[in-house]
């Protein structure tokens, strides 16, 4: 994913900004985030700073990193009851770049992964964190999706069956057959998919490390983070993929729970408390659970194989990480 700014770029967009009332001298460009996807830049504009987002060097996946898509639904959110970044002003591919990109508000705050921040205390600060993670889950799929201009956003009807099938064709792009282990559950999957139980702006990639929170506690949940995935479908497989990126204590976790590790500190409540703090919160009935976990986690393995097998990004080199989702899609269909 290599790319950088130079001369004729950095003008280009220090018009753009001028064009819109942001420019303050030099945007200089600062990479941040690790992300695998999209690249995240800090700008300084007029009042301070801003963050740019745009997707990966061409060629692209049709329909992938689509920032205006991405921009869309921040835009939607706008005065809605969700922590979610204001988007200041959207460019078209040629216009700057040779790619679509958006800038939004900079939300200064910690982004926690496998630590807690200085000043935070697991014992005192974990379930209050972990509550306002959930919390923040059960906000966005209560917003009217519709009302907001999200009509035409997503195709909810038959989403879960959908769903699968599509990642069933990535699994199956291969030469060979694709190996047991993601097939088995594949198969497994397909049986038993259940009846939506409602439709929601989804997040789709919605963990620890995809928020920001206030730089001292109590714990704030002062931003919701990376919109790419983001659709209209089944809120209970937002739900799923949490487990999916909920470490346990004695689980081999997976590669996305090992993003959220500090969640494992005493003092953080474990998942069963999570789920039941979700349906307090919303009403929905939960009994299905397992089925989206495992979903998510297949999902995931999925994904993961791909890009191993693809091969560009040294994050997926480690050919143990979609196997050990496919362990916990396995534990999770046993039932939450």
């Amino acid at each position: 994913m290599s790319w950088e700014w130079d001369a004729a770029t950095l003008s280009a967009l220090e018009t753009f900004l001028e064009g819109k009332g942001l420019r303050d001298g030099a945007p200089e460009p600062r990479r941040i985030g690790d992300g695998h996807s999209n690249l995240t830049y800090l700008i300084r504009i007029r009042g301070g700073h801003a963050v740019l987002r745009r997707p990966p060097p061409p060629p692209l996946p049709k329909g992938a990193n689509d920032m205006r898509r991405e921009a869309r639904v921040l835009q939607a959110l706008a005065g809605q009851d969700v922590p979610a970044p204001r988007v200041l002003a959207v460019a078209e591919a040629g216009e700057v770049l040779d790619v679509p990109f958006y800038v939004m508000e900079h939300v200064p705050g910690h982004v926690i992964t496998d630590t807690l921040p200085t000043g935070f205390e697991a014992a005192r600060d974990g379930r209050a964190l972990a509550f306002a993670l959930v919390d923040g889950l059960a906000k966005l799929h209560a917003v009217d999706w519709r009302a907001c201009g999200l009509g035409d956003f997503g195709q909810p009807e038959d989403f879960n069956a959908r769903h699968l099938k599509r990642l069933e064709t990535l699994m199956n792009l291969r030469d060979a057959a694709a190996p047991s282990w993601l097939a088995g559950m594949a198969t497994h999957l397909k049986a038993r998919v259940p009846k939506e139980s409602g439709a929601a702006i989804l997040h789709n990639d919605y963990r620890l490390g995809n928020v920001i929170w206030s730089e001292a506690p109590p714990p704030r949940l002062l931003a919701i983070l990376d919109w790419e995935l983001a659709t209209i479908g089944d809120p209970l497989l937002d739900l799923g993929y949490m487990a999916c990126c909920y470490p346990a204590e004695g689980e081999e976790p997976t590669p996305t729970q090992e993003l959220s590790a500090a969640l494992l500190a005493p003092g953080f409540p474990g998942r069963a408390e999570i789920f039941a703090r979700y349906a307090e919160v919303t009403g929905r009935d939960l009994s299905d659970l397992g089925w989206y976990a495992a979903m998510a986690a297949w999902k995931l393995a999925v994904l993961y194989d791909y890009q191993h097998r693809l091969g560009r990004d040294a994050y997926y080199r480690d050919a143990t990480q979609a196997p050990r989702f496919i362990a916990a899609a396995e534990r999770f269909a046993g039932g939450l």
